[in-house]
């Protein structure tokens, strides 16, 4: 009987555990779905569809300027089939430094004339390094880890993208200022993810933004105020173009105007910025299909290129193919360029299907605005590697078994 006893009570308290267990988990899961402040870097879950991405989408993690952001998902597509991925060159590091590019001078409401041929990169000097991030915390916090070498010196010293994901008015002018200033100050070009357009993702996992489109507006106009008169490169809205056709043929052509007019009033606001708008990747939508969404949206006339990867895992040499094609299909003046986000495809995308921290990932080229590669203006880090799409972690926490693996992949 006593030992009846024992056991009742040692799965009493199993029973206990599980359920706190559990409770905690759903605290998590409901705290991360809320988006209270702004700036994000990296990315979280998806759901399989057809015409979507098998990975997932970007998704926050913290600002620079203040605490910790919760992850906010974005969906993901099953692409359409497709030739198997060629072979890139292992990643690299490269230089980050590019000739220097004109500053914008005609009025950012009129298409800009078309030019005769392009420089290298995007914006003049190294591209910056935010000094606030999950991965610089935690390698802070753990420096006799016997994995925070690689980590630190293959991620945490990476310059990477800051993302600007809740809708803050009256916030979020000096939160982008905050980045930039230090930017400037440093002499290097920031790499800035505004993320609040209305029905982001299409109501799915990172759902939320702007109430609507004159309020997004109004954001995105303060948003411009702080980038300054230095370089920038901004990466306006991921999955706004490629996820689109969830909207009805109204809202959509709304979004783009809307897009076209975001573009306009951040040249505007600050000349020297460079404005790329959603493509995609090389495993959604055909270059011929996303050039027409993007033309719609206002790319040709009101940007200054594409950007397409962000979040994924597709080969670099695959989507700098692809994002030619697109450009070429794009029209538009010769200036146009592409950045791709390399921060996780060193081994090309994984099995069908397997999105969510899929294993066996690396590490892809390093940020640099000198790529070597005609019409492609930067590679850079928009989803900060290590940090978790939801299986390895909660999501949009940085893992450091997540990081090691890439490091070493």
């Amino acid at each position: 009987m006593a030992g009846t006893g024992v056991r009742r009570s040692t799965a009493r308290r199993e029973r206990i555990e599980r359920r706190r267990a559990v409770r905690h988990h759903a605290m998590a899961v409901a705290a991360s779905a809320v988006v209270a402040v702004s700036a994000v870097t990296g990315v979280l879950t998806a759901v399989a569809g057809p015409d979507r991405r098998e990975t997932a989408g970007p998704e926050p993690s913290r600002s620079p300027v203040v605490a910790p952001l919760p992850a906010v998902p974005t969906r993901a597509a099953v692409p359409p089939p497709a030739p198997s991925p060629s072979l890139a060159s292992s990643p690299s590091a490269v230089a980050l430094s590019a000739p220097p590019r004109p500053s914008r001078t005609s009025a950012p409401s009129t298409p800009p004339a078309a030019a005769a041929g392009r420089t290298a990169g995007p914006a003049e000097g190294a591209l910056y390094r935010h000094p606030a991030s999950q991965v610089l915390d935690w390698v802070a916090a753990h420096r006799d880890d016997p994995r925070r070498p690689l980590i630190e010196s293959r991620i945490a010293a990476r310059p990477a993208a800051v993302w600007f994901a809740a809708y803050n008015p009256g916030a979020v002018t000096g939160e982008v200022r905050a980045v930039t200033a230090g930017a400037a100050g440093a002499g290097r070009v920031p790499v800035l993810v505004p993320y609040a357009i209305p029905d982001r993702d299409c109501g799915g996992a990172s759902q939320g933004g702007a109430p609507d489109l004159a309020a997004y507006d109004g954001w995105i106009a303060e948003f411009a105020a702080g980038l300054g008169a230095g370089p920038s490169i901004v990466v306006l809205e991921p999955d706004s173009v490629a996820l689109s056709d969830c909207l009805d043929a109204a809202a959509r052509e709304a979004r783009y105007a809307s897009l076209a007019r975001a573009a306009r009033t951040i040249h505007a606001a600050a000349p020297a910025a460079r404005v790329y708008f959603d493509a995609g990747h090389s495993g959604w939508h055909p270059a011929e299909r996303q050039a027409e969404l993007l033309r719609a949206a206002g790319a040709a006339s009101s940007g200054d290129g594409v950007f397409t990867n962000v979040a994924n895992f597709h080969r670099t040499a695959d989507e700098a193919a692809y994002a030619r094609r697109v450009l070429a299909a794009l029209g538009g003046p010769a200036r146009l360029g592409a950045v791709i986000d390399t921060s996780r495809n060193g081994n090309g995308a994984p099995t069908a299907g397997k999105w969510c921290d899929p294993a066996g990932r690396a590490l892809g080229r390093a940020p640099t605005t000198d790529t070597g590669e005609a019409r492609i203006d930067a590679y850079l880090w928009v989803k900060l590697p290590g940090e978790s799409d939801g299986c390895t972690g909660a999501a949009g926490s940085f893992t450091p078994e997540g990081a090691y693996d890439l490091a070493t992949g």
